[in-house]
């Protein structure tokens, strides 16, 4: 009888160190790195060292970082679905959010106080000599806003030139080539455009407040993946810390991740907005708020016919990311 008992219970303790081994324990499931499109202006830099200093990762959230220096296919890009957000101009995202109204703005990353300018041919002296000439912008989106704006300071208005759509990239060269006599850019394409013989005529410092930049993120993202995107916040607002506290350390990464002149790095002409900045300008009850600069770009895309109808301005912001966790 103790015997049986005893196979009895060898067996028993057989069949449980079988099951036991046959019965994966529960994995983890990683998360996939959340897919950012990056442009080339200075005030998307913050994300190159949030990502090299390790300061997302630090943070809880892998990032890949996408460069693209053309920004409609960037648009086409994450209105598609392929990213999970991107960084772009507040006239820009207005514009998006007409035919993608489930995105948010969580967060700015600058205001350009000088960094966008108008460049011109040396015989361009003034913003009057414009006339009848042709001005390279960005049209349908800020670029089309801000060289609005410029216009009014001679009193003059985009009938009274010929805008031509491009790129801020591809300034320099039309301006080399006579199909236009001034455009739209900023750095690293300003020095190039300068060495090529062109001058400032106009800059954003002429324009405060207009300017501002912005991380978006796709709705979807936002309600699936919140404590992702809380620390992709914190980890750009870790990278304009640091930078600000280590200038050439900054413009060193920098340099090595795009290749470019450390000449063409620089802070001149854009406030880094830090989280104090961020909840400031997210207030609506605040004079500078974002939601007023939000629908002066509104009115004028509404007004130009580039779009119809744009969402509810107070869905399109979301500053939650901004604060403690509960």
């Amino acid at each position: 009888m103790f015997k049986l008992l005893r196979y009895i219970s060898i067996f028993l303790i057989t069949a449980c160190l079988l099951f036991a081994c046959n019965t994966s324990a529960p994995t983890k499931v990683k998360r996939p790195p959340l897919k950012i499109a990056f442009g080339a202006f200075v005030g998307e830099y913050p994300g190159i060292i949030a990502q090299e200093k390790g300061f997302f990762k630090a943070q809880g959230v892998d990032v890949e970082r996408i460069s693209n220096r053309y920004t409609q296919l960037e648009r086409a890009n994450f209105s598609a679905g392929k990213y999970d957000g991107l960084s772009l101009a507040l006239g820009s995202f207005i514009i998006l959010s007409a035919t993608n109204p489930d995105i948010q703005s969580v967060m700015l990353i600058d205001e350009s106080t000088g960094a966008d300018v108008v460049v011109a041919q040396s015989q361009i002296k003034t913003v009057a000599d414009l006339k009848g000439k042709k001005l390279g912008a960005n049209l349908g989106g800020f670029s089309e806003v801000f060289v609005t704006e410029m216009l009014k300071t001679a009193n003059l208005t985009s009938d009274d030139v010929n805008l031509v759509k491009l790129e801020a990239s591809e300034i320099p060269q039309r301006l080399k080539n006579n199909s236009i006599q001034a455009g739209h850019t900023w750095e690293p394409d300003l020095s190039e455009a300068i060495k090529l013989g062109g001058h400032i005529l106009f800059t954003s410092k002429q324009t405060p407040g207009l300017i501002l930049d912005m991380v978006v993120f796709r709705g979807e993202t936002i309600r699936d993946r919140p404590k992702d995107v809380r620390a992709f916040v914190r980890g750009w607002l870790q990278a304009i810390n640091y930078w600000k506290a280590n200038i050439k350390e900054g413009n060193a990464i920098i340099r090595k991740a795009l290749k470019i002149p450390s000449d063409t790095i620089s802070l001149e002409g854009v406030n880094l907005t830090d989280l104090g900045e961020n909840q400031k300008l997210f207030q609506s009850s605040n004079p500078k708020s974002i939601y007023k600069t939000a629908k002066i770009y509104a009115d004028f895309f509404i007004r130009s016919g580039n779009v119809t109808r744009i969402p509810e301005l107070k869905t399109l912001f979301n500053s939650s990311f901004l604060n403690p966790p509960l």
